[in-house]
């Protein structure tokens, strides 16, 4: 961090001619407190991306941001339509790995007597693991419907209710779905994935409402001190990786076809307009609309559980954001209104209050911006502020952002050494892995309340409430 400028305590730019070839300068929204964490190689990343073809404004980091495989994880960009370019590396491999969230009209002391009931339940209900398989047989023609219509065919399958799909991002259905470019082998592998969790940092949690910071947002979000929440967060599983994968051979080449250079392999690119672009972008939307569909199953495999011990209880939707994923949105440039493809990787978009986007229930106070902690260090829900559009094209961050690698982790923790320590603070933890459980220790991540409030202090978004988890169940 020595080599880059200080804008300000949150604020940190990266300046043109860090790295040659750099169109914009980077930007990296940082606290003090965080600010020794940002590895080199992720300030190298960010320069990489900088140099892009068609790059507008900045380069930028969120505060979680960490080393990733071309952008840096927590990296956001945008190019404009004409001469810009789409890349996997600005998107990455779990496509639409998101955050969806339930709130319940549950205190928080009546489920308590519960909860080891409810997680035996939960875990037998929703497959989830490494190569996991669901409970939901799907044919070919019902997988091309969810790469085509997302949370929209869930719910014309009998999963969900029709109000879920308004409070989902984009309303859980892309538009520029192109079944053609999913190949056989990512069909194969996501034809019996619908519906699970998956592996690394995916999980269903449990939470109780802990803190409210914006009482008038927490209202309108329907959330309340005490209150019992259900997160998911998953993507689109082995389809999603498989698309990326194809994707990404076709695109190496494109980038000597179209004299395209770049610091890093890994950020292979097409320019936009080109039949390789185009495909990509194809893929890529089925692939977000497979993930949709899949966090519209889970949650409603959640609601039968919890029905079979609430009867009475509503588990309604709060919001569904993605977090990887390239979007056609409008955004001011320099006084000038633009279409830009929006790369958001490890980044959720946080529209302020009052953008038209937004389901008129959840306009005054802006979008619901998901931040999933780690196992036992709660989440965060914020609301997008009407600041971040101007520095960042409404991001923010998406997580608590790995401080260690997963091998490092299980060099340090073992997974019922993890499990005992949650448990003895409350905390029940199932897994189809005790390694996965190592590799995703709290103390491997950094800690989210501090990205939290660097998120807030730049102005990206505002904190609304604290959950804490009474259960997590890990892929």
């Amino acid at each position: 961090m020595a080599d880059i400028n200080k804008i300000d305590d949150n604020i940190y730019e990266v300046p043109i001619g860090y790295r040659p070839g750099m169109r914009v300068p980077g930007r990296i929204f940082v606290s003090e407190a965080l600010r020794a964490m940002v590895e080199p190689g992720t300030i190298d990343q960010v320069a990489n991306v900088a140099t892009l073809p068609g790059i507008v404004k900045y380069s930028m980091a969120m505060p979680d941001a960490h080393l990733g495989s071309g952008f840096p994880i927590g990296g956001v960009a945008a190019f404009r339509e004409d001469g810009g370019i789409i890349s996997p590396g600005g998107v990455g491999f779990d496509i639409n790995c998101g955050v969806r969230l339930l709130r319940t009209d549950l205190d928080s002391k009546l489920v308590q007597p519960l909860i080891n009931t409810l997680i035996d339940a939960l875990f037998e209900a929703i497959p989830s693991g490494l190569g996991a398989t669901g409970r939901l047989k799907a044919s070919d023609q019902q997988l091309t419907e969810a790469f085509t219509s997302g949370s929209k065919w869930a719910v014309e399958q009998g999963y969900g209710v029709e109000a879920d799909v308004t409070h989902c991002e984009e309303s859980g259905q892309m538009e520029g779905a192109d079944p053609a470019q999913v190949s056989a082998k990512a069909r194969k592998r996501g034809r019996p994935q619908l519906g699970t969790l998956g592996s690394g940092n995916h999980f269903l949690e449990i939470q109780r409402v802990e803190e409210i910071f914006d009482e008038e947002k927490a209202k309108q979000f329907g959330l309340f001190k005490g209150q019992i929440t259900i997160m998911i967060h998953c993507g689109s599983r082995g389809a999603g990786h498989q698309i990326c994968t194809d994707h990404l051979e076709v695109l190496n080449q494109a980038v000597k076809k179209y004299n395209i250079e770049i610091p890093d392999k890994q950020l292979a690119c097409a320019p936009l307009g080109s039949p390789e672009a185009e495909r990509y972008f194809g893929g890529m939307v089925c692939a977000a609309n497979y993930a949709w569909a899949n966090r519209h199953i889970i949650a409603h495999w959640t609601r039968e559980v919890f029905e079979r011990y609430f009867p009475e209880a509503s588990l309604d939707l709060v919001y569904d954001v993605a977090h990887n994923v390239a979007k056609i949105e409008e955004h001011d440039v320099d006084g000038q209104r633009m279409r830009l493809y929006v790369h958001r990787k490890g980044a959720t978009r946080a529209f302020g209050p009052g953008h038209r986007e937004l389901p008129e229930a959840l306009r005054l106070a802006g979008q619901p911006v998901l931040i999933g902690g780690s196992m036992g260090t709660g989440s965060y829900v914020l609301a997008g502020a009407a600041t971040s559009e101007a520095l960042a094209f409404a991001s923010a961050c998406h997580g608590a952002g790995r401080a260690m690698s997963r091998h490092a982790a299980t060099k340090i923790w073992q997974g019922r050494q993890v499990v005992d320590e949650l448990a003895g603070r409350g905390i029940l933890v199932r897994s189809a892995s005790t390694r996965g459980i190592a590799e995703e220790a709290p103390g491997a991540y950094k800690d989210v309340t501090a990205v939290v409030d660097a998120a807030q202090a730049a102005g990206l978004a505002r904190k609304v409430a604290r959950l804490e988890p009474l259960i997590c169940i890990k892929g």
